[in-house]
């Protein structure tokens, strides 16, 4: 912004990979999945240890925080689970919407995260968002919820995550995003309890690699012939937030403290 520069993603691209990524963790947490493979890896049969940590989705309350392209996806696809859903978000959505999806429309982190136990982070990073998961707001979590990540790692304080797994404040956290990235070999998100992390590859199937390139090829023809670039791409234009940008994200620099990698061994 501070420099004029033209800044686009291809939006949409993979808004339902990620979207799905989201369904597939929540499950394969809910029910235990990953211990349970884990035991047939090795050879055993232990069908009470899996099972003393699975639950049926059907009727828990699930939230994301935000519900833009990717949130409102997860909440279309959770809807057949018969789950209660839940959103937070600044910009509300439209009362069809709602009532079609029966929705509950949350102000506050605080007030999604009580009733919720499952809550899945789909919000981009900004100052306002930074850091919104940290020891403090986790006090404010169903003690044995679940939270689900595919946004950004920096959304989350590493270390409140890692001891709120230890403590049982949270019961799973399965995440998609790091930081910082790539994650050091002994990030304590490799090893701490009860995860289901991946190293982010939510948005990148090869059906969203496609759409990416489509995308991509579409915003440098119109730069470079000087046509319009969609609304539902730009981020930042002539210095000030534009398109989807100006939706979605608020000025600032949310990306400094990747001095944080020096705590990791090499």
């Amino acid at each position: 912004m501070d420099r004029g520069i033209t800044v686009a993603e291809v939006t949409y691209c993979n808004s339902n990979s990620v979207a799905e990524h989201v369904v597939m963790m929540t499950l394969a947490l809910v029910r235990n999945y990953i211990p349970s493979y884990d035991w047939v890896r090795k050879g055993g049969w232990n069908i009470a240890d899996c099972a003393a940590r699975s639950y049926d989705l059907e009727a828990m309350q699930v939230g994301t925080v935000a519900a833009g392209r990717i949130g409102l996806r997860v909440l279309r696809l959770l809807k057949p689970f018969d789950v209660g859903l839940h959103y937070m978000d600044r910009h509300r959505l439209p009362a069809s919407v709602e009532q079609e999806l029966n929705l509950t429309h949350h102000t506050t982190l605080e007030s999604l995260a009580k009733v919720c136990d499952v809550v899945t982070l789909n919000c981009p990073l900004h100052p306002e968002t930074e850091h919104m998961v940290n020891a403090e707001s986790l006090k404010n979590f169903k003690r044995g919820a679940y939270l689900i990540n595919t946004a950004r790692g920096k959304l989350c304080d590493t270390n409140a995550i890692a001891a709120a797994l230890e403590s049982g404040q949270l019961a799973g956290y399965a995440g998609d995003v790091w930081f910082p990235q790539p994650a050091p070999v002994d990030h304590p998100w490799r090893t701490m309890p009860h995860h289901g992390m991946t190293p982010h590859i939510s948005g990148t199937s090869l059906s969203a690699q496609a759409r990416y390139a489509a995308g991509t090829r579409e915003i440098l023809e119109c730069y470079f012939e000087s046509r319009p670039i969609r609304d539902e791409y730009l981020i930042v234009q002539g210095g000030q937030l534009a398109g989807v940008g100006a939706h979605s994200y608020s000025a600032g620099n949310a990306t400094k403290g990747s001095e944080d990698a020096a705590r990791f061994k090499k």
